[in-house]
């Protein structure tokens, strides 16, 4: 972080004798100040606009914790269920879509159950779905701090990702119990989870990052944003099996980058196989996004106290 003294008239080029604080020539009443027409001192991050400070990101760890954890415990505040509300949300989709689709529209799910199928589709869309729409109005809603004080904005939709990621974890466990009701083992190919949900979360705060820089000055993000989530989710294999997409679309298919995220959360867990150019058409989505992102946020975040 550096500050940057300001001068007007200096600024503009005046004559030593113009750069006279007008201050002084202004006649004032006696014990009252006249606040000067631009601020003296500029607080703003350190390095050029659209470079990416990791060293400023991580001295401020502490307080992206905090927010974190102030997000799950507002979020759940005086709810009588409280964070079981986490596992209730995909369970009680799993079930509707499992009468609905499952059993009265009868969506082929190969050897797997179709409940289980569904649940393993939702998880990692539920999860990117919410942390989007959370981080996409995080600027907004946190407009008390931004307007107040100085710390890298980018702390404030990284936090909407973590609290959801907290949310996605947890939901696991239920995850757990199914695939034992439901005779599911455990293989090799399970130890991949953890580069999926961390490339589901590099794009959730790709994707995050960018509709937040967008909605400060464009509220129509906001209002459009649910119903985009709602449409990408019919469009993504989380309701049915990628293998009902004719092949001679799925080429076009797979560049929806959450194809290969929930195809390859279910060939982790189910042990099918992964589908190499879904995944990386994925990665390659992902490591654009964010890095456009990061460099539209960076260009941007200055002028949100006054724009928010």
């Amino acid at each position: 972080m550096e500050t940057t003294n300001r001068n007007k008239a200096g600024a503009l080029g005046a004559t030593p004798a113009a750069r006279t604080p007008a201050l002084a020539s202004t006649p004032h009443p006696a014990g009252t100040h006249r606040l000067p027409d631009e601020p003296l001192v500029v607080i703003q991050p350190a390095g050029s606009a659209g470079a990416l400070n990791l060293r400023e990101l991580w001295d401020y760890r502490g307080l992206l914790y905090y927010l974190i954890w102030r997000d799950v415990k507002v979020r759940y505040k005086q709810t009588v269920l409280g964070v079981a509300w986490v596992v209730l949300q995909p369970l009680m989709m799993t079930l509707i879509f499992t009468v609905v689709l499952g059993m009265l529209v009868r969506i082929p799910s190969g050897r797997v159950p179709y409940p289980i199928l569904v649940y393993v589709g939702l998880l990692p869309w539920t999860f990117f779905s919410s942390a989007v729409s959370s981080a996409g109005s995080s600027l907004i809603s946190n407009s008390h701090l931004i307007t107040k004080v100085y710390f890298p904005r980018l702390l404030v939709p990284m936090s909407a990702i973590g609290s959801r990621l907290i949310d996605l974890f947890i939901a696991f466990v239920i995850l757990a119990g199914m695939m034992f009701y439901y005779r599911v083992g455990i293989g090799w190919t399970t130890l991949l989870l953890p580069a999926l949900i961390l490339l589901t979360t590099l794009l959730s705060l790709g994707v995050g990052t960018l509709l937040a820089a967008l909605n400060v000055k464009y509220r129509d993000v906001g209002i459009l944003l649910p119903v985009v989530i709602q449409l990408w989710m019919y469009v993504s294999p989380v309701l049915y099996p990628a293998s009902l997409v004719p092949e001679r679309w799925r080429r076009l298919y797979d560049l929806n980058p959450i194809v290969g995220i929930v195809q390859g959360f279910r060939g982790a867990l189910f042990h099918e196989g992964f589908d190499g150019f879904a995944l990386g058409v994925t990665a390659a989505v992902t490591l654009v996004v964010l890095v456009y992102a990061a460099y539209l946020f960076r260009r941007v975040e200055s002028g949100f106290a006054d724009v928010i």
